[in-house]
């Protein structure tokens, strides 16, 4: 069967003897078109598109280079993950294991934890949503294999990492089995969920062409939690363990995603610069920066937020005095409370022909849409340093159903906490990092 495996872009992780890597990732609706109201600009969207869609939709978009694997969602009808489950988990469990994501991040964040450790942003190859660790994630399959457990004593390139091993002590800061010499590990979640096992090294095989050989990687013996169906998690944050390191001499440090906009869509995980994006000229940069806070943190600056074209009254102190992260493991984006009361604000006045309800928290805007055949929802755009206006896809602006569709942003619970921008603001977006140069790159249309 197709491996799967998370993937996260503030995960320094390698991934488990298990062998899947997961995006964070929630259903959402296509546009079917936009128009001016008023010289505003509206998405005008078909109420239906809101609900989820039983069929699975291939990408037109090219993935037959080497270096580009296929992302779906975990519970959508693409993904061989979802073929046991009898339904997908409800609007209120994915933002209960969200939130609790967020609040381990937002924790390390404020204690100025300094330890790489494993975390629960994932990566998946070709790139499904699921909810292996903590919420709705994105997976990639990688390969076809008959069993998706790791053997590690059928692998003639499997080795244990010894206790006096440098990577024992500097890359994780881990515990040791000292009758066996054997380096261990243990990682613990913000949902709970934990993994412990052996610290070890393996031949790495994404394709004929890209093998890795030694690389550290944690091999779970003892795996608790929500990572049912996941083969591992493949980490691509800053940190010294993690897969952009261990390959940074073939990659360079460089990979870019589109996360798809339908469960039953697919998108794209590519590594290096070869791999290319759908439209790479099209692509705008804003700078990368690094927090001592945070270190295997993508830090970005957030200077503005525009509501149906027009920006909205937010001081920039707001933004920058926490700063914000680039989360592909959070589902909904984080703001800070004086710029989530801006757009709550504005987005209200705006939808006021549309009948409010009761929403599940975080949520506090959420509209009931029956009896409408079509909606008129203003855009919103986030402006980045370097001036770079990022328009945010229609299913990055609603979460959820045509009974009860909401706001698909929060704000954070203490002013001081930094913001999040998180996957489904994301979707379809090309994202590109190129961390070795320190920037991030964000353009259109890039599952298409």
């Amino acid at each position: 069967m197709a491996h799967s495996i998370p993937f996260s872009a503030n995960s320094h992780a390698s991934f488990f003897c298990l062998l899947i890597f997961v995006l964070i990732y929630w259903k959402g609706a296509p546009v079917y078109g936009a128009k001016r109201e008023h010289d505003k600009p509206y998405h005008v969207v078909n109420v239906k598109s809101l609900d989820p869609n039983p069929y699975c939709i291939e990408s037109t978009k090219d993935q037959s280079k080497r270096e580009s694997l296929k992302v779906v969602h975990r519970h959508g009808p693409c993904s061989h993950m979802n073929e046991a489950q009898t339904s997908a988990p409800t609007l209120a469990e994915i933002m209960s294991h969200d939130q609790a994501r967020v609040d381990s991040l937002q924790h390390r964040l404020r204690v100025k934890l300094d330890r790489n450790s494993l975390d629960d942003s994932e990566a998946t190859l070709p790139v499904k949503p699921g909810r292996s660790i903590g919420t709705g994630n994105y997976v990639v399959t990688c390969f076809e294999q008959q069993e998706p457990i790791f053997n590690p004593s059928a692998s003639q390139t499997y080795k244990n990492i010894s206790c006096t091993a440098p990577q024992c002590s500097q890359d994780l800061k881990l515990d040791c089995t000292r009758s066996t010499n054997t380096c261990v590990y243990a990682a613990l979640y913000g949902d709970m969920s934990f993994t412990i096992g052996l610290y070890a090294t393996e031949t790495l095989t994404l394709n004929p062409f890209d093998v890795f050989p030694g690389f550290a990687f944690g091999c779970g013996l003892n795996n608790t939690g929500l990572f049912n169906g996941s083969a591992g998690l493949l980490g691509l944050g800053r940190g010294s363990p993690s897969f952009l390191v261990q390959t940074a001499s073939k990659y360079g440090r460089y990979f870019s995603y589109c996360l798809p906009t339908l469960s039953s869509a697919s998108g794209t995980l590519v590594f290096g610069k070869d791999g290319g994006t759908t439209n790479s000229a099209g692509i705008k940069y804003t700078p990368l920066s690094t927090s001592s806070n945070g270190p295997s943190f993508y830090f970005i600056e957030v200077t503005g937020i525009k509501v149906a074209g027009e920006l909205l009254s937010i001081c920039q102190s707001v933004f920058s005095s926490p700063g914000t992260i680039i989360d592909t493991g959070t589902v909904i984006t984080r703001l800070q409370l004086e710029a989530y009361d801006a757009l709550r604000t504005t987005f209200r006045q705006l939808m006021m022909n549309y009948t409010m309800t009761q929403g599940v928290l975080p949520f506090d805007t959420c509209y009931d849409f029956t009896g409408h055949n079509t909606v008129e929802v203003p855009t919103i755009s986030f402006v980045f340093g370097g001036n770079v206006e990022v328009p945010i896809p229609f299913p990055g602006i609603l979460i959820g159903s045509q009974e009860l569709a909401c706001l698909a942003f929060a704000g954070n619970s203490d002013a001081s906490d930094e913001g999040i921008f998180g996957n489904l603001q994301q979707q379809t977006l090309d994202v590109v990092y190129d961390v070795a140069g320190g920037k991030l790159g964000f353009g259109t249309g890039g599952c298409s």
